[in-house]
């Protein structure tokens, strides 16, 4: 499953203060809010769409990668064709 970006407006200062306060605790802020929007998840999402949801990442996860699609030769510049 592809991640995406949430962005949010909050208050600088308080912003400020959980740093701080959660680097004097050695706390990576960025997992405290991944745990966070995983709750929120839980409790918002029903179990039969997660389920469908974990399932399809798994059928994802099996499948071998496609292979990279080559980009077509570049064709070599006509040298006799200068111009003069």
């Amino acid at each position: 499953m592809k991640n995406a970006t949430v962005q949010i407006s909050y208050p600088s200062e308080k912003l400020d203060a959980i740093r701080q306060y959660t680097g004097k605790k050695d706390v990576d802020m960025t997992a405290e809010m991944q745990d966070a929007l995983t709750k929120l998840y839980e409790k918002h999402v029903p179990r039969d769409v997660r389920e469908f949801l974990e399932a399809r990442e798994a059928a994802q996860a099996e499948k071998p990668p496609r292979p990279a699609r080559q980009a077509p030769a570049a064709r070599p510049e006509n040298s006799d064709n200068d111009g003069a």
